[in-house]
C-alpha cells in the first residue's frame, strides 16, 4: 500500500457477523446479516416483502443523542423512493428522513416515537424506525458495498465538519 493511501478510512471485518468502520477515534460496527441504503439506513426482511429499517451506527454517531422523531405519514401510506417521510433531531443536527425504497408504509416503531433515545441505545434492535412493504429493493447495498460507500461518505463528512469549524 502506498503512503498516500495510508490515512484513508477503511472498513474491516471484525467477526463473522460484523464489519467495522473507523470514524476518527470511534469505531462503528455493522451487522452483516442485513442490507444498507446509501442514506445510512439498515434494512432487514422481517416477513415476505416486509422490510424493517433503522439508522446505521454511522448515522447515529454523526447525529449523537437523538431526542426527537417525527413522521409525516401513517400506515398504509404509499411511499416513493427518496420521498420525505419524517424528521429527526439530536444534539448535533436536525435532519430530514427519506424513504430508502418505494413501497407501502407497513408500520412505525411506536417505541422509538415515544423514546427516541432507543435509536442510540439499540439501533440494530429495538431502535428500528419503520417497516415498508416493498417488492423492489435492488437499490439496497450488500454489507461490502455499504462498507465501500462509507469510505466516500466519511471523507465528505470530514470536509463538512472541518468547514463548519472554520466558520
Amino acid at each position: 500500500m502506498s503512503d498516500e493511501r495510508a490515512d484513508e478510512p477503511e472498513a474491516e471485518k471484525t467477526s463473522e457477523g460484523y464489519f467495522s468502520f473507523a470514524m476518527g477515534e470511534f469505531t462503528a460496527e455493522f451487522p452483516r446479516d442485513r442490507f444498507y441504503a446509501t442514506n445510512h439506513m439498515w434494512a432487514s426482511e422481517v416477513a415476505a416483502g416486509i422490510w424493517r429499517f433503522g439508522l446505521t451506527a454511522y448515522a447515529v454517531r454523526l447525529l449523537q443523542d437523538v431526542y426527537f422523531l417525527d413522521w409525516e405519514l401513517e400506515p398504509p401510506a404509499q411511499v416513493a423512493l427518496r420521498a420525505h417521510i419524517g424528521s429527526i433531531e439530536s444534539k448535533k443536527a436536525e435532519s430530514d428522513l427519506y424513504a430508502p425504497v418505494a413501497g407501502s408504509l407497513a408500520g412505525i416503531n411506536e417505541k422509538t416515537l415515544d423514546d427516541p433515545s432507543l435509536i442510540n441505545a439499540d439501533t440494530y434492535g429495538d431502535g428500528w424506525l419503520i417497516e415498508l412493504a416493498a417488492d423492489e429493493v435492488g437499490q439496497l447495498l450488500e454489507p461490502d458495498g455499504y462498507a465501500e460507500h462509507l469510505i466516500d461518505a466519511w471523507q465528505v463528512a470530514q470536509r463538512t465538519i472541518k468547514g463548519q469549524s472554520n466558520q
